[in-house]
């Protein structure tokens, strides 16, 4: 079934633990990339607002989806402003991820029931945030600003902060036992999940392969 709405997009997306983050001109390879990380158990997929005419991509990509497998919940990264984010809500996004905290964004979001996920490197933007209405805050960059022991420190004092680092998580269980135990509900995965390698192959099967292994090795970390 299709989440469709806040509560059940931001559920997905904590449940689903990765979100893969991923962009790429042809729109052919968009779909294929897509469609094996939704096959290998990651239905959310957070697709880049980078290069030219990337919205219209999205737009033929969200499209395809929403016809041939509705179970996909395509959102947007890498918004910094409020019209972006209007166009990619309008063209489809089920959720709005950024690398910095805007107010506007906010409004733009929960005006139309979109969960967003800012840029956070502080406490303090942290707790804006939460005061804007954002139940998932983007640690970024993770590595960055602190890394899993960011996590832990936030947590102590915010307990009811719900955090997803992107930017020096790693697809592997050394990198993911760090984040999970520190706290996270769910991280953002770039290059490091979707290689440039099995990119470079067109190795879809590879992808949904590994993408796959990544899913349930979250789960095994959380003991579910």
């Amino acid at each position: 079934m299709a989440a469709t709405d806040r509560i059940s997009v931001l559920l997905a997306m904590m449940d689903q633990g990765v979100i893969p983050v991923f962009y790429h001109p042809d729109v052919d390879v968009c779909r294929k990339v897509i469609q094996a990380c939704a096959n290998g158990g990651a239905k959310c997929i957070e697709f880049t607002n980078r290069g030219d005419f990337a919205a219209h991509a999205f737009y033929e990509v969200a499209s395809y989806f929403a016809r041939e497998d509705p179970s996909v919940i395509m959102g947007v990264g890498s918004v910094v402003d409020a019209p972006t984010a209007g166009i990619y809500i309008a063209n489809g996004a089920k959720f709005v991820v950024g690398p910095l905290l805007n107010a506007d964004v906010a409004k733009v979001c929960n005006r139309r029931g979109i969960p967003y996920s800012p840029g956070c490197g502080s406490a303090t933007e942290i707790g804006y945030a939460q005061e804007l209405g954002c139940e998932i805050v983007k640690v970024f960059p993770g590595s960055s600003v602190g890394g899993p022991d960011f996590v832990k420190s936030i947590l102590g004092p915010m307990p009811w902060t719900r955090i997803m680092p992107t930017g020096g998580v790693e697809a592997t269980e050394a990198s993911l036992r760090q984040w999970f135990g520190a706290g996270i509900v769910a991280c953002g995965i770039g290059g490091n999940l979707i290689t440039k390698e099995l990119l470079d192959k067109q190795d879809y099967a590879g992808i949904e392969s590994r993408v796959r292994d990544t899913v349930e090795l979250i789960k095994t970390i959380r003991g579910k």
